[in-house]
């Protein structure tokens, strides 16, 4: 669940503590403005939405990483022991709740259509698929979808590649299992990914498809960023040796948080 704050600990530690022991993770950025909450079940994502709602407003958010609302993203995995009928009916449950709790419209992503697709789209030829078809004063609206597995993914650019270089290496490194932003974030640029299809694309793939852009480009990667957690399937298909380099670990893995969680 993506929350449109990465600035603010005061806030982000009430975030927290309102997901309980369902939060397995919080990655946060202050340049994005942005926090990733890897959660479990349900209760803990209405929860969140309603303390996201209750503190954040978009009234000057400035951060560098496209947003809809406080309440950004909202997807729904099914994990080992659930469906991805047990996921797209969390996903409408959620959507439908938002909107009459709180009246904050949601975008959905799924079967309709993709995220980006979303964000290319939204209040222009597309509007809300529940509730109202204009934003929350505050809130904005939520995209809230139903998706499998996958991992987010920055690289981070050595000090001098400009924001046109990086958005050239997204724009050769994209291809169907890889979405990317080319985002200039401080001083620096990364190219931010989203490998969709995990199992088949991993953070090993990735980091090779933008390390061989920088070469041909001038360019290199500084450090590599995992945004969040990955699944231990894809830690595997990783040789031990590159793990430090490409930011990953058993500790980072879903099923270790929730081994720990109990």
């Amino acid at each position: 669940m993506n929350i449109s704050e990465g600035r603010d600990q005061r806030v982000l530690t009430a975030l927290d503590a309102v997901c309980g022991d369902d939060l397995l993770d919080r990655h946060t950025d202050r340049d994005h403005h942005r926090s990733v909450f890897t959660l479990v079940g349900e209760v803990a994502v209405r929860a969140l939405a309603t303390a996201a709602i209750d503190r954040l407003t978009l009234h000057e958010h400035d951060g560098v990483h496209p947003r809809l609302g406080v309440i950004d993203v909202v997807p729904f995995v099914a994990l080992s022991g659930s469906s991805s009928e047990d996921a797209l009916r969390a996903r409408d449950e959620f959507a439908h709740w938002l909107a009459r709790t709180h009246g904050v419209p949601s975008f959905l992503y799924g079967p309709e259509r993709s995220l980006p697709d979303v964000r290319r789209h939204a209040w222009k030829s597309l509007f809300p698929d529940v509730g109202n078809h204009h934003p929350h004063p505050t809130a904005g609206a939520a995209c809230v979808g139903v998706r499998d597995q996958l991992v987010a993914y920055n690289c981070w650019l050595v000090e001098g590649t400009s924001i046109d270089t990086a958005r050239e290496i997204a724009r050769r490194v994209r291809q169907p299992g890889i979405r990317t932003l080319g985002l200039p974030v401080g001083d620096r640029v990364q190219v931010s990914m989203n490998l969709i299809s995990p199992f088949v694309i991993g953070p090993a793939d990735a980091v090779r498809a933008v390390d061989d852009v920088c070469r041909e480009v001038g360019s290199a990667i500084e450090h590599n960023e995992l945004v969040g957690l990955l699944s231990e399937r894809v830690l595997r298909d990783i040789p031990r040796s590159n793990w430090r380099w490409l930011d990953v670990s058993e500790a980072r893995t879903i099923e270790q948080r929730l081994r720990k969680r109990g």
